[in-house]
């Protein structure tokens, strides 16, 4: 395991990476005990279990549909931020699953807690394993342009799909889904709602931490940065993508499910194109490749959004326009680069190199 570590670790660097990953790493020796990553996590996370106690109902009623959001938004952080996979479809699977879950209610009357959420979980893994080995495991590797187009193309017949198929409510949707239940408890919009969402976001965050510090996210890093290399080192570049792709798919299709019954009622855009590049500007306006990132992008997006509606209804999209516009033209890693360096970005893998230096003889 140590030997493919640093045969991975090789890869990201390049040919000429040694001498300057040396001066790094012996720069990085001063501040290794200064995070920064995870103080920004901790004080989101205070911010977000305090909010309900000094917001006003309606907006935790948003709160809650922003942090689904953002558990959305980690769906695509994973694919994009990791993997350098560009997915214009992400909503298919965050769709999909919403409407699933609102099948099993309507006509099977299932609102059980742990029945929909897996159901919709499963939904999202098995359409997103569905389209990724379509378009990533086939016999030459596929571009970056062909998987944009394929996953967005795979976005765009679901939309149409939905608005013609009578079964599921064409232009109207599912309306009235039945609330999510556990035992004889009935999650309804609130507090008890929002600190559920807040604690599912939590756990997959934890869940995609330890993924992409893993050996496995070592493999992704290498892929984002020289995907060549990486097949040249006997990794199958492909098979990466598409694990990640599917783990990603699973994801959007847990919020979509909690999306579905927060609401109560699924539509066709919840599948479509529309979906699919909001969820790519709240990773874009935070930052790729940290998740954290994700979760800040989707939090300020709707935020901004909500009180630009508000105050300036006739040319908020506009000013939210400009505004994401000059984020990505001047911060191009997004918001989340004002704090982190480049080393804690990418992360650490495998034993200190300080610790390596005192074991030589």
């Amino acid at each position: 395991m140590p030997k493919s570590m640093s045969v991975v670790r090789e890869a990201i660097a390049g040919d000429e990476a040694d001498d300057a990953m040396a001066e790094r790493e012996a720069a990085g020796q001063v501040a290794a005990g200064r995070k920064v990553l995870p103080i920004v996590e901790g004080v989101v996370l205070v911010a977000a279990l305090l909010a309900p106690l000094v917001l006003q109902d309606y907006l935790t009623v948003f709160a809650t549909r922003v942090i689904i959001l953002a558990l959305f938004a980690l769906s695509f952080d994973l694919v994009w931020g990791y993997a350098g996979i560009m997915s214009f479809g992400q909503a298919l699977f965050f769709g999909s699953a919403g409407y699933g879950v609102a099948l099993l209610a309507r006509d099977l009357d299932i609102t059980n807690i742990f029945l929909v959420l897996p159901a919709g979980t499963i939904i999202g893994l098995t359409f997103a394993l569905l389209l990724g080995g379509f378009l990533l495991l086939g016999r030459h590797p596929s571009s970056v342009i062909f998987v944009s187009l394929g996953t967005l193309t795979g976005s765009y017949a679901a939309d149409r799909l939905a608005r013609g198929w009578y079964y599921l409510g064409g232009q109207n949707g599912i309306p009235s889904i039945a609330p999510m239940t556990l035992g004889g408890y009935e999650f309804s919009e609130g507090p008890a709602f929002y600190y559920l969402v807040l604690g599912i976001l939590v756990v997959v965050y934890l869940l995609c931490r330890f993924l992409v510090r893993s050996q496995f996210g070592l493999a992704l890093a290498g892929l984002r940065e020289n995907e060549q290399r990486i097949a040249f080192f006997g990794y199958k570049a492909q098979h990466l993508k598409a694990i990640i792709f599917t783990i990603g798919g699973g994801v959007a299709g847990l919020a979509g499910s909690l999306y579905a019954f927060h609401e109560g009622f699924v539509w066709p855009n919840m599948v479509g194109v529309v979906v699919s590049t909001q969820v790519v500007l709240y990773v874009l306006f935070g930052g790729s490749g940290t998740l954290i990132g994700a979760v800040i992008g989707a939090v300020i997006v709707e935020g901004v959004s909500f009180w630009l509606s508000d105050n300036y209804r006739d040319i908020w999209p506009i000013i939210l326009g400009l505004l994401l516009l000059l984020v990505i033209l001047f911060r191009p890693l997004g918001l989340i680069s004002f704090v982190p360096g480049e080393r804690e970005r990418v992360g650490s893998f495998g034993a200190k190199p300080k610790e390596k230096r005192n074991a030589a003889p």
